[in-house]
C-alpha cells in the first residue's frame, strides 16, 4: 500500500514538473537588431550574474534573464555552466568538512 502512495506521488510530481516545461524558443539561432547572437562565452557569463540578473529582472523591463537571440546549444550549455560555477561549484559552492 505504502510503495503505490508514493508511486502515485512520483506520478503526480513528473507530470507537474512536465508541465512546467518551456516552449520552443523561435529566436533561437536568429540575429537581434544589431545583427548578434549570443555563444557560449556570452552564455556562461550570463548564467555567472544570474542571480543578481534575475532580481533585477523583476523590477525592470529593460533587463533580461535569459538571451533569446542565442546559438542554441552551446549558449544554454555556457549558461548552465556559469549558474553552476556561481551557485554549487564556486563563489557560493559548500565546503567540506575536514575531519
Amino acid at each position: 500500500m505504502r510503495r503505490s502512495i508514493i508511486l502515485t506521488g512520483i506520478i503526480i510530481a513528473a507530470l507537474v514538473l512536465a508541465g512546467c516545461a518551456p516552449g520552443r524558443n523561435d529566436l533561437e539561432k536568429t540575429a537581434d537588431a544589431e545583427g548578434r547572437t549570443a555563444g557560449f562565452l556570452l552564455g556562461l557569463w550570463h548564467g555567472f550574474i544570474s542571480p543578481v540578473t534575475f532580481i533585477i529582472s523583476i523590477f525592470s523591463r529593460n533587463v533580461r534573464f535569459y538571451e533569446v537571440h542565442n546559438t542554441g546549444a552551446w549558449y544554454n550549455f555556457g549558461f548552465v555552466l556559469g549558474a553552476g560555477l556561481f551557485l554549487s561549484g564556486g563563489i557560493l559552492g559548500r565546503k567540506k568538512k575536514k575531519g
